[in-house]
């Protein structure tokens, strides 16, 4: 199989259900450091990444912003002073499903990228 970050984001239809509790924990570990938060009734990925200063903030969430327009999936992203809040989950079926945990791998994949810089 390959891994998530090879993986490409489907179109997901309102109505197709959300992964199972059994499926999330099968992909837990392919997006170390990311949490599974509930808000509204809506489980969601959430992953807080410190950098440096607010410019190195900004630079990773406009990273972060174009592999979501490249993928067609988009994130709720909080940039601070020295760290980003990304929060995945899929809108169309208020929960989770593959393409969220796709994009966190990938969004790992980028920090780790930062991380080997510095």
């Amino acid at each position: 199989m390959a891994s998530l970050t090879e993986m490409k984001c489907v179109a997901c239809r309102e109505g197709e259900p959300t992964l199972t509790d059994a499926e999330i924990e099968r992909y837990r570990p392919e997006v170390p450091g990311w949490k599974v938060v509930e808000r509204e009734g809506i489980k969601r990925l959430e992953r807080t990444f410190r950098f440096k200063d607010f410019v190195e903030a900004l630079a990773f969430t406009n990273k972060v912003g174009a592999i979501a327009e490249a993928e067609g999936h988009h994130p709720a992203i909080l940039t601070e002073w020295g760290r980003v809040t990304v929060t995945w989950w899929t809108h169309k079926i208020k929960g989770l499903h593959r393409n969220d945990f796709i994009m966190a791998a990938k969004t790992n994949e980028l920090y780790t990228g930062i991380e080997a810089r510095r």
